[in-house]
């Protein structure tokens, strides 16, 4: 898929058996140059969506290590990860 000349592809997907929120845990390729590892399906109160890889800090917040800066890029990598999903 591509957008504004950039290429997104989902390149491994393991998708999780069981009733956790956690539905699949997903690596993307952009441009094929770079791979954004530990993206993650989820099932929210609405659906499903995809959230950033994150970690843990000090403080035990959780905070996204990969955050896209253009709405048009985040809503075009969920679109990508939903349809790799299935869902």
């Amino acid at each position: 898929m591509v957008n504004d000349g950039i290429k997104f592809a989902v390149t491994r997907i393991h998708k999780l058996d069981g009733d956790g929120t956690t539905k699949a845990f997903c690596d993307l390729s952009i441009l094929d140059s770079l791979v954004i590892k530990g993206l993650r399906v989820v099932e929210g109160k609405e659906g499903l969506f995809v959230s950033m890889p994150r970690e843990v800090s000090r403080d035990g917040k959780w905070y996204n290590t990969v955050i896209p800066l253009k709405r048009e890029i985040k809503d075009e990598i969920e679109k990508i990860v939903l349809e790799a999903y299935g869902g």
